[in-house]
């Protein structure tokens, strides 16, 4: 088969508890956000924000995609925790 396994898309929904400082500067980032450019979009929600500065976070850090490289060589087996002999 030329498919390889098929990733798992399905969201997942966490519950975290952010402290009021951060939350305080996201709203903030938000608000700034929502001014930029245009103006028209109004601000942005905390909750929208997170997602992206995530993505935008890990797709940065070189030391992580490093490791990540070498887990993905090892293929599935090794990512799933089991150990070959």
């Amino acid at each position: 088969m030329k498919l390889g396994p098929i990733a798992d898309d399905t969201p997942v929904k966490l519950n975290v508890e952010l402290p009021a400082s951060l939350h305080r500067d996201l709203t903030l980032y938000g608000e700034l956000l929502g001014r930029s450019g245009t103006g028209e979009q109004g601000s942005v929600p905390p909750q929208k924000l997170i997602v992206p500065m995530l993505e935008r976070f890990l797709a940065s850090d070189r030391g992580f995609a490093k490791a990540r490289r070498s887990v993905s060589v090892r293929g599935p087996a090794a990512t799933a925790g089991e150990t070959t002999p």
